[in-house]
């Protein structure tokens, strides 16, 4: 019962009529993608996620990685579909033309990644980490080292990893041991070991490309001291084809709670050749711009985890009988009603729909921002773009993994039993969604990040597009005579004005007592995260009030949204106001208790 269908009409709402240029849009680099084409790259998307990755899914969770004689094993059918994926050009879909990428905008390629990891999480991570490690590689690397990796691994011929953690320190990398010695040729030896490394070694491609963090014989200490190496399997030869075995091996793969199919390994770096990527002393720097990419990729995943949940759970819905509708028998020609009949059934499915919805919307406005970015030719529209990826980029990784382990769960509860079993395949969600709330940074440290440092930085200037554009619409919205959507916008301004207020409490505590903001982090982030997708539901709701008067040919659709909209605004908004109570009562409680009392 692991069902999917890529909601490719609701991608296309939010591709193409959700948003204006006044939220990142315009880019002229991107004129030539036309709507057309990029809705024939995500029909064909939907094509391989539904037929080639997600029949793996349940299987590959079954199987397995394995390690044999020192090399990974990935399960049954992985390797063939990885060689379609990549000939099929799906690794090179965002990448720079410069390196044989297709260029395609972020808008478009966080889609595909969404159908991907929808139908396939652990399969989703072996081209996702590459993508990172490019992005790495390209912003801080050597001209040469570009030209030695870049082009194989936009292709997907060879994998890109990176490795951070260290059994003793994992989000505290000062204390990291790996060392680096240089050899007077350019090159480096790399000793040490790392834990947790994602797609660490598999069989999937012919060489494996690691971004390791490590320290310089003369490096200072803590994080000042820390540089990045990169350092692959196999050592290229001269014509660029893997060439001897380098000092990495495996010392063995995690037993994993969940992502059974992705390889999770301990690696040891033994005099392993490496080569600086970037200035010595300045790895994290480097590091960050892989990391930062690969948390927006990380909500991604959750996004993708709570959409297979939501369609799972309907499915069933739709087909469990058991007991009566409460308003009289809704089927009287079958012995029971299907239990979608039932409002606590209802309840819990238009709350993962929301969940869904919502943070396909706000993910779709943080990737029109990563485009402008990059490529918006005007500077002070790059800078705001910026500023607003700087802001959302916790808000992403955090938010929508934490809804989706919600819908995971909630898919269990939809099926009961038959939902805590493996046989129907939605068990697997809840396990796979947990560790996209831990890695690429904790949700706690995501909400540490939004608020000691976006939130602090340049007297608050990173949330100036937020609110510039949730106070716009607002303002734009009130006297609106359509007395629902008069409900939403009043509704949005109330959780507003207490985001608003709540910015400055924290503000103005954590000034004073950094504990107190510690405190507020992780609701603060929720907040944020609801209002931004208020914001979007506003519009979305803006715009299928305006389709049907028009009498639009997909009433049904425009219909569901607003409907959708509704429960947003009914059930789920209202939470803002609650967070602003708890974090309006402060740190006393939170850190009442001595630590020798628990």
């Amino acid at each position: 019962m692991q069902v999917y269908q890529a909601p490719l009409r609701d991608m296309r709402f939010v591709l193409h009529e959700l948003f204006d240029e006044a939220e990142f849009g315009g880019i002229e680099k991107f004129a030539e993608f036309t709507p057309d084409l990029v809705d024939a790259v995500l029909d064909e998307a939907a094509r391989m996620a539904q037929e080639v990755l997600l029949p793996l899914n349940a299987t590959g969770d079954i199987e397995g990685c394995t390690l044999e004689n020192g090399v990974v094993r990935t399960p049954a059918g992985f390797k063939a579909a990885y060689e379609r994926f990549r000939e099929a050009g799906w690794a090179a879909l965002a990448s720079d033309p410069e390196w044989g990428g297709q260029g395609l905008p972020e808008s478009v390629n966080k889609l595909v990644e969404e159908m991907i990891c929808a139908a396939n999480l652990s399969f989703s991570l072996y081209p996702g980490l590459t993508h990172g490690a490019t992005t790495a590689i390209e912003g801080h690397g050597s001209e040469a080292l570009k030209r030695a990796y870049l082009p194989k691994m936009v292709s997907g011929e060879w994998s890109g990893t990176m490795c951070l953690t260290e059994a003793h320190c994992g989000t505290d990398l000062g204390l990291l041991r790996t060392k680096a010695v240089p050899q007077g040729d350019g090159s480096y030896k790399i000793s040490g070991s790392k834990i947790f490394i994602s797609a660490g070694d598999h069989d999937l491609t012919d060489n494996v490309i690691h971004l390791v963090l490590a320290r310089l014989p003369d490096a200072p200490a803590g994080v000042r001291g820390i540089s990045l190496f990169l350092v692959p399997k196999f050592l290229p030869k001269d014509d660029g084809t893997p060439g001897p075995r380098n000092g990495v091996s495996v010392a063995g793969i995690e037993h994993k709670m969940g992502l059974k199919a992705s390889a999770t390994c301990q690696l040891a770096f033994d005099d392993a050749t490496g080569w600086l990527v970037g200035e010595p002393n300045k790895g994290l720097a480097a590091m960050f711009t892989m990391m930062n990419t690969e948390r927006v990729s990380v909500g991604i995943q959750g996004l993708g985890v709570g959409e297979i949940a939501y369609q799972s759970a309907v499915a069933y819905a739709r087909e469990r009988l058991q007991g009566r509708a409460l308003a009289g028998a809704a089927r009287p020609d079958l012995p029971a009603d299907p239990i979608i009949v039932h409002p606590d059934v209802r309840r819990m499915l238009m709350t993962m729909r929301v969940h869904a919805e919502g943070c396909r919307a706000l993910g779709q406005w943080v990737s029109r921002a990563l485009d402008a970015e990059k490529h918006a030719t005007d500077p002070a529209e790059k800078a705001r773009a910026a500023d607003f990826v700087a802001l959302m980029t916790p808000v992403v990784k955090a938010l929508f993994t934490d809804l989706a382990s919600d819908n995971a769960n909630l898919a269990v509860q939809t099926y009961g039993g038959h939902g805590y079993i493996r046989e129907h395949g939605v068990e697997q969600f809840v396990r796979d969604a947990r560790i996209t709330q831990i890695y690429e940074g904790t949700n706690g440290v995501q909400a540490l990040d939004l608020v000691g440092r976006k939130m602090a930085a340049n007297m608050g200037r990173a949330l100036r597009p937020f609110f510039h554009a949730v106070s716009g619409l607002c303002e734009e919205m009130t006297g609106n005579p359509d007395k629902q959507l008069a409900a939403f916008t009043a509704a949005l301004y109330q959780s507003f004005g207490a985001l608003q207020l709540t910015t400055a409490t924290i503000a103005q505590k954590g000034m004073k007592d950094p504990e107190e903001a510690g405190a507020a982090a992780t609701e603060y982030l929720r907040m944020l995260g609801l209002v931004g997708m208020g914001f979007t539901f506003l519009k979305a709701a803006r715009i299928a009030k305006a389709k049907l008067e028009a009498g639009t040919d997909e009433p049904g659709f425009y219909k569901a949204k607003l409907a959708t909209a509704a429960f947003f605004f009914d059930r789920v908004l209202p939470q803002a106001t609650a967070l602003f109570v708890a974090i309006k009562s402060g740190k006393r409680s939170v850190m009442g208790l001595e630590p020798e009392a628990f």
